[in-house]
């Protein structure tokens, strides 16, 4: 597939310097890609999707997904390290959930993108 280029060496430099001045801070940058990386596993866009619907704990989740349950515990310390995840506790059972609003609509904005035709 070949990519189109310009076939002039032009520069506008009134918008290079516009959205330069628009552009985040490049850690801010580098945040959001290290956060999108973390989407990008599909063991992990399972529970997230699974955790749009209900807070589920390890046993439940392990048995929707038909993972190991180890498996779903190491998936599950990386998204809660990425603060996409967070946990409750009720007696002995641990619930998880989406740390916020958020995680649900990223996931869906990617989710509503991959369905168009």
């Amino acid at each position: 597939m070949e990519i189109e280029k310009c076939e002039i060496t032009v520069i506008h430099e009134d918008v290079v310097n516009k959205v330069k001045k628009e552009m985040p801070d490049e850690d801010k940058l580098v945040a959001t890609a290290e956060l999108l990386k973390v989407f990008g596993d599909p063991t992990r866009i399972k529970i997230i999707c699974a955790l749009l619907k209900s807070e589920m704990c390890v046993c439940d989740l392990s048995a929707l997904l038909d993972v190991s349950q180890s498996a779903v515990s190491h998936q599950l310390k990386t998204l809660k390290q990425a603060r996409l995840v967070k946990y409750r506790r009720d007696g002995k059972v641990i619930y998880y959930s989406l740390d916020d609003d958020h995680i649900g609509r990223i996931f869906e904005a990617g989710y509503e993108h991959v369905m168009e035709d």
